[in-house]
Order: structure tokens, then C-alpha cells, then sequence
């Protein structure tokens, strides 16, 4: 194990590396797996989806250039896009990795024939290289800095105190070996201790799409459904573990403390069908409403017209969902993983301690039986969105990566 000390003089040494580079243009590289797409209308040329395209022009204001290494399907028109945008943002497209699971691994072998050239491009044009994992484009974008020696920034957006793959045991592992000097290491979630006592550079991190101007202008002191209607909302992708089936199967028993109940699901994934199923064998299908795919601000509003978040999930890292609700208002009720206690702590919402639902139905009735309680959740709900807008995250960054490695901006 290494000591403070190494770090101290990691940290010296990596200040006297960069004092001749001060002045220097800065180019940021962001290798990641995040599929992007050809838009027209895009000033860069691209769109994606997710919170991704929010984070990246975010983090382009921090830097005088900033590139994304990213692959690109040639498809033009999906739900969800966003315009890829950001002060001098840029894309170099790699191809899309074919297949999932191990056939996906199986291919990448052919894959990186075809894009070593690009790739080792960009870490050599790159003063400081990005890799958001999980992901394989982000790992071989991490490894090739550590080869060329680049100044590395991983942002790790799973559950950190969760492994159970060997890949995830070996970002943990790498996390902890080489955060020190030039290298800063995120680890997304929060809590009251940092993410290991070993190696005090790994700092957490929060993660969110919501400007301060959002805030404020979703921020609204909500009031308990006033008849047995109760408008649910769940909001992830579609796949097991997220707690969509739990939420599904509570439907009934919630509806018989408010008859008037409905579920709003939103998301597109491989368990959307057998979801959709699933609701109609619990006799609920016409209450539930399965949105698939929708833009952001879709997103947004069907939260603003809810009454209460169910995310009964598994794991997590840091949902930029949860977040979402309260920033809208709403109280949530989920489960004691990662950083949702954190975030429900205050009182903004309940955490069930079984993910069944019976406890859930039970939250959901706490929850809005109560209008005094309820209108509290929801006051506490907008002071903890208030926490975490897309500018502290990209402020917070940049302060880390600053005392690593000097300025990153020619005109700061």
C-alpha cells in the first residue's frame, strides 16, 4: 500500500510538470461507449441521447478544445436526440462494436484493427484524456493514456461498493492503483466516508443534466393528490434489477387504498415487452402507461404532472432520475443503495427496507395518506435538488483537475 507521502510527491512532481505547459491551448479527449448518431441540425454534426450531451458541453467549458471519441451508428433518426454541443466540441467517430455480452468482446478484437489509428491519434494529440466507464472504449482509452503517459480522468458511473464482474473488479482496482499525481479518479455516488481508505484521491462524485435555471424554473412545493387519485412514475431503462416488476406488482395493492391510481413507466429496454406483459397478468394494464424513449424535456414534464417516484432498484451508481424527481417536487421512495440514502435522508422521500411489494405499496401509502407529511417530503425534496446542478458538478471538476494538473484553459 502506498503511503500519503507518495501522493504528496506524485502531486509536486505533477505541479512542476505542467508550470511549462500553462499557456498551452488545452485539449480535452473523451473516449467513451456512448453511441452518438448524424444530425443536421447539430453544430458538431452529431446528436445522442441521455445525460451524456448535457455533461459534455458542460465539461467543454472547462478546456479550449475538446473532442469526443465516441461511436457512431448511421442512423439519423432516433427518439431522444440531443444536439452534441460545447465550447470548441468536436467528434471523431469510431465505428459502432457489433454484438452484446461475449460476442461483443469476441469482436472487438476486429474492432480495434479497424480503430487503433484513430484512437491512438487522440491520446497523443490530447493533454489530458476522459474516460467515463464502465464501458470497453473507455478502458482502452484509459489504458492508452496510461501508455502514453496522459494526464487521466476517469469517471466511474457504476456502483462503486458493488463487484461482481471481473471487468468491474479491475476498474475498481486500477481506480486505486493510479489515482495520485496528474490522474484524478471519480467515483460517481456519495457518501459520508470517501470511496476507500486506502487511496484518499478517489473523491466522489454526484451526476446530473440540470442546469441551475432548471432548478429553478421545475422547482414547485407540490400538495398531496387531493381524491384517491395517485399518479405514479417510474423513470430508467427497461431491464431487470431496476425495480420496474416490484413497482408493477404493487399496482393492485396500491389501488385499493386509492382506486383512482395510475402508473406512468419510461424507458426503453429488453424487458419493455415482458414488462408489458407483466402488467396485464397483474390485471393493470390499463393503468399502466409505457412511454418508451422520450426527450429530456418530455421527461421533465411528465414528472411535473406525477405524485410520487418509485425506483425500488437494486444498484445504482448515482440516478440522474431520482434526482430529476426532486428537483420537480416529488418525494421518492426507493431502496437503501449507493447514494439514494443520501439523498432521501432529509426526509424527501421514504426507503423501503424489502424490495417487495407489499413494502412498497406500504411506502407509496405513507407517503400520500399524510398531507402534512407529504408536503414536507416535497419541500425537502427541492432542497436537495437544489444541491446538484450540471454547473457545481462541471465547478467541482475543474477544481479537482486544476490542482492535478494547472490550468486548463489558455485564457484563465
Amino acid at each position: 500500500m502506498r503511503s500519503d507521502s507518495y501522493f504528496e510527491l506524485e502531486q509536486r512532481k505533477s505541479r512542476k510538470c505542467w508550470l511549462g505547459f500553462s499557456k498551452n491551448k488545452m485539449k480535452l479527449a473523451v473516449f467513451s461507449y456512448k453511441l452518438c448518431w448524424p444530425s443536421v441540425s447539430s453544430p458538431t454534426g452529431y446528436a445522442t441521447d441521455g445525460g451524456f450531451p448535457f455533461q459534455m458541453h458542460a465539461l467543454s467549458e472547462l478546456f479550449d478544445t475538446t473532442t469526443l471519441v465516441v461511436p457512431c451508428s448511421s442512423t439519423t433518426t432516433r427518439v431522444g436526440g440531443m444536439s452534441l454541443t460545447g465550447r470548441n466540441l468536436s467528434l471523431r467517430p469510431l465505428t459502432n462494436p457489433v454484438g452484446n455480452g461475449w460476442w461483443r468482446k469476441a469482436a472487438l478484437l476486429f474492432w480495434l484493427v479497424r480503430n487503433t489509428p484513430v484512437l491512438i491519434r487522440e491520446v497523443r494529440h490530447a493533454d489530458i484524456v476522459h474516460a467515463p466507464i464502465p464501458g470497453d472504449i473507455g478502458t482502452i482509452g484509459m489504458l492508452l493514456a496510461l501508455l502514453w503517459r496522459k494526464p487521466l480522468f476517469v469517471r466511474y458511473c457504476g456502483n462503486w461498493f458493488v463487484q461482481r464482474t471481473t471487468a468491474e473488479h479491475f476498474w475498481r482496482w486500477f481506480m486505486l492503483r493510479f489515482a495520485a499525481g496528474r490522474n484524478v479518479m471519480l467515483a460517481t455516488g456519495g457518501a459520508d466516508e470517501q470511496p476507500s481508505p486506502h487511496n484518499p484521491n478517489v473523491r466522489w462524485i454526484f451526476s446530473t443534466s440540470l442546469l441551475e435555471q432548471e432548478l429553478t424554473a421545475y422547482s414547485r412545493r407540490r400538495e398531496r393528490p387531493a381524491s384517491e387519485c395517485a399518479r405514479l412514475i417510474i423513470v430508467c431503462r427497461q431491464e431487470r434489477g431496476k425495480g420496474i416488476e416490484t413497482v408493477i406488482e404493487s399496482l393492485p395493492l396500491v389501488l385499493k387504498s386509492f382506486p383512482g391510481a395510475s402508473l406512468d413507466v419510461v424507458g426503453d429496454g429488453a424487458e419493455l415487452i415482458s414488462f408489458k406483459q407483466l402488467a396485464a397478468a397483474h390485471k393493470v394494464g390499463s393503468r399502466v402507461t409505457f412511454h418508451g424513449k422520450v426527450e429530456h424535456a418530455k421527461v421533465l414534464g411528465l414528472l411535473q404532472q406525477s405524485d410520487l417516484f418509485c425506483y425500488p432498484t437494486a444498484s445504482e451508481g448515482f440516478p440522474k432520475a431520482v434526482l430529476e424527481a426532486l428537483a420537480c417536487g416529488l418525494p421518492v421512495v426507493t431502496t437503501r443503495v449507493s447514494v439514494l440514502p443520501k439523498l432521501i435522508g432529509n426526509g424527501s422521500g421514504l426507503l423501503v427496507e424489502k424490495v417487495t411489494p407489499e413494502a412498497l405499496a406500504q411506502a407509496v401509502f405513507e407517503c400520500l395518506s399524510d398531507a402534512e407529511r407529504y408536503r414536507t417530503m416535497s419541500a425537502r425534496a427541492l432542497e436537495t435538488a437544489s444541491q446538484y446542478s450540471l454547473e457545481r458538478w462541471r465547478d467541482t471538476i475543474g477544481d479537482l483537475l486544476r490542482a492535478a494538473c494547472g490550468p486548463l484553459r489558455s485564457d484563465a
